[in-house]
């Protein structure tokens, strides 16, 4: 979590490629760990496809606008998890991120 937010806050420290990528990946890894320490006994693909579908969820609530909703996006706990707006390249940057995570899952190296 703290890598994703450094990403966004030093992002101007960063490559342009990595300033731009990283956060979303860094944060669909995180809820891979999430789903992979809730679900543990259910293996890595069920952490896997479970965040993928969490990630592609929440970004395609994206595109649904309702004064609630946007109050509550418009909070900094809101932005984080909600995000702003709907972005084809973000579906992208959280597989990526999953697919990283999913291949340096030590207890799925463990084994």
């Amino acid at each position: 979590m703290a890598l994703g937010l450094a990403s966004r806050v030093f992002g101007d420290r960063l490559p342009a490629f990595a300033a731009a990528h990283l956060g979303d990946a860094l944060w669909a890894a995180m809820i891979y760990f999430g789903c992979r320490c809730l679900f543990l006994p259910r293996g890595a693909r069920f952490a896997a496809g479970l965040s993928l579908l969490l990630s592609f969820g929440i970004e395609a609530s994206q595109l649904y606008r309702s004064p609630w909703i946007d109050a509550l996006r418009a909070t900094t706990p809101g932005a984080l998890v909600l995000g702003h707006g709907f972005l084809w390249i973000d579906l992208a940057r959280y597989a990526a991120g999953i697919a990283a995570a999913y291949g340096l899952d030590p207890w799925r190296l463990c084994r």
